[in-house]
């Protein structure tokens, strides 16, 4: 009789098999790992959002270590093209924590998301450092969280460099590109930038400012402090009003 109850209580206490995934959900899952975008269903409007990740370093023209994690502007920008030629999307979530990397390939994402004519939304988490600012300020709505930072300075200088008056003037136009981006897509004025990339408070052994949170709306970079619930809001919103048009 023992026996009986210890084998039922054996059954009842066996683990249970998660139902198998479907194939849509493999290639979900398998399309976060490899490029970490998504697109959601919206309900609401008919239409899909599409998530866009800006994770670790923007990768350029030159691969970074194995270890790293990077984002590569080769699979972005053709997916911004084809997000744009899209009837189902109708509009874009980015969700940032980068530490910047690649000046021209961050420019060239900042480009694309601002030349998108489907509504856009941004949202800083950790941080959105460096190069990461200008690719913020490109949605047409931006949110950070209470925690999230950016860190703004000027274009730094790696290696060795070639003490003519020819190379500062490059780094100076690549400067003035930024910030004139930054400046057009945002609040805040070009004298204020430029005042936070020069601070000398912040940044122990570097000039340049750290804002986090409120601080980053109050300067005019970011519209508004949000989560996730937020910017999904925002954007279904703006889909909505898009529709209307």
């Amino acid at each position: 009789m023992q026996n009986h109850k210890k084998n039922d209580q054996n059954r009842n206490e066996a683990p249970k098999t998660e139902a198998p995934k479907t194939e849509a959900e493999e290639h979900r899952d398998e399309r976060i790992e490899k490029t970490g975008q998504l697109t959601l269903s919206d309900e609401v409007s008919g239409k899909k959002i599409h998530l866009l990740t800006i994770i670790g370093e923007i990768e350029g023209h030159e691969n970074l270590s194995g270890n790293s994690k990077t984002t590569k502007y080769e699979h972005i920008l053709p997916q911004l093209a084809a997000i744009e030629d899209s009837e189902e999307i109708g509009g874009v979530l980015v969700l940032l924590n980068t530490m910047g990397g690649d000046v021209e390939a961050g420019l060239a994402i900042a480009e694309m998301l601002a030349s998108l004519s489907k509504p856009t939304v941004s949202l800083v988490l950790g941080g959105s450092h460096s190069i990461g600012v200008p690719i913020a300020v490109s949605c047409k709505y931006s949110f950070i969280v209470p925690t999230g930072t950016m860190v703004i300075h000027p274009v730094r200088m790696n290696g060795m460099v070639i003490g003519v008056p020819q190379t500062f003037e490059y780094f100076k136009l690549i400067q003035d590109r930024i910030t004139g981006f930054v400046c057009r897509h945002c609040k805040i004025s070009r004298q204020k930038l430029e005042d936070l990339m020069m601070e000398t408070g912040f940044l122990t052994k570097d000039v340049g400012s750290i804002l986090v949170g409120e601080e980053a709306v109050n300067t005019g970079i970011i519209d508004e402090v949000g989560g996730i619930d937020r910017a999904i809001g925002k954007l279904r919103e703006m889909i909505g009003d898009d529709q209307v048009q």
